[in-house]
C-alpha cells in the first residue's frame, strides 16, 4: 500500500506482477489490504506458456539442458516433472483454488492469452467493463506487427510511435519434441477441464491442433 500512488475519486490504481497468482501467501495478503480489489489474470496455453517460459531462460543461460530433459522426471516412463517452475505454473486450476479461498470469482476476471493476441480491443473492451470504465481503448488503438508476430499499440489522437512489448516478447520457440508436447496436452488437460469448470469459461486449448 505504501508504494502505491494516490489515487484520487474517480481514478484506479493498477499493479501487474505475475508471479502474484502462483505465490501462496499473495491472495491473503492482498485480501487483507484491500479485499473489494478486482483481480486480472491472463492465462494462455499451458503447454505454449512452459515453452515459452523455457525460452525466455534459455536467451539469460544457454547452457541449461534441453525443454525434454527438463519436463520429465522419468522420459521412459512419461512421468512430468511438475516441480519445475515452468510446468507448474500452467497448473491454474491448483493456483486458482488457492485465491478462491479469498476471493469470489466476481472478482477475478481470466483475460485469454491467444484472443489477447487476436482481438486485443474484444478482450480489453471486456477488462474494462470488468474495471467499470468507459471503453476508450478500441480497434483504432491497435494494429498488427507481422514482425513481432502480435499486435501492437498506437494512440490515434497523436503521431507518437507505436509502442509495442519489448525484445523479449515474441522470440521464437525452440523446436519441441512433438511426443513430449503430445504427453504435456495430456497431463494439463485434466487441470484445465477443471479451470474450465471453476471459471465458467473453456479457453479451447485443447483444440489447437500445434503449438508454435
Amino acid at each position: 500500500r505504501n508504494v502505491m500512488p494516490k489515487t484520487l475519486d474517480g481514478q484506479l490504481t493498477m499493479e501487474k506482477t505475475p508471479s502474484y497468482f502462483v505465490t501462496n501467501e499473495a491472495p491473503k495478503r492482498i485480501h487483507s489490504m484491500a479485499k473489494d480489489i478486482k483481480l486480472i489474470v491472463v492465462v494462455r496455453n499451458p503447454v505454449t506458456r512452459a515453452i515459452s517460459d523455457y525460452t525466455q531462460t534459455l536467451s539469460k543461460k544457454p547452457e541449461i539442458p534441453t525443454f525434454e530433459v527438463l519436463a520429465f522426471k522419468n522420459r521412459t516412463l512419461g512421468l512430468i516433472d511438475a516441480s519445475w517452475s515452468a510446468i507448474r505454473i500452467g497448473i491454474y486450476a491448483l493456483h486458482l483454488e488457492n485465491w478462491l479461498q479469498y476471493f469470489p470469482l466476481s472478482q477475478i476476471l481470466f483475460v485469454s492469452g491467444e484472443r489477447l493476441i487476436v482481438d486485443p480491443a474484444g478482450e480489453m473492451a471486456k477488462v474494462q467493463d470488468f474495471l467499470g470504465l468507459k471503453r476508450v481503448v478500441t480497434e483504432k488503438h491497435f494494429y498488427f506487427n507481422k514482425t513481432k508476430g502480435f499486435p501492437c499499440l498506437k494512440k490515434p489522437e497523436d503521431s507518437s510511435a507505436p509502442r509495442c512489448l519489448g525484445k523479449s516478447k515474441g522470440r521464437t520457440h525452440p523446436r519441441i519434441d512433438p511426443d513430449v508436447i503430445h504427453r504435456l496436452r495430456k497431463f494439463y488437460k485434466p487441470f484445465n477441464m477443471m479451470f474450465y469448470q471453476m471459471t465458467g469459461q473453456n479457453f479451447q486449448w485443447e483444440q489447437e491442433e500445434g503449438d508454435k
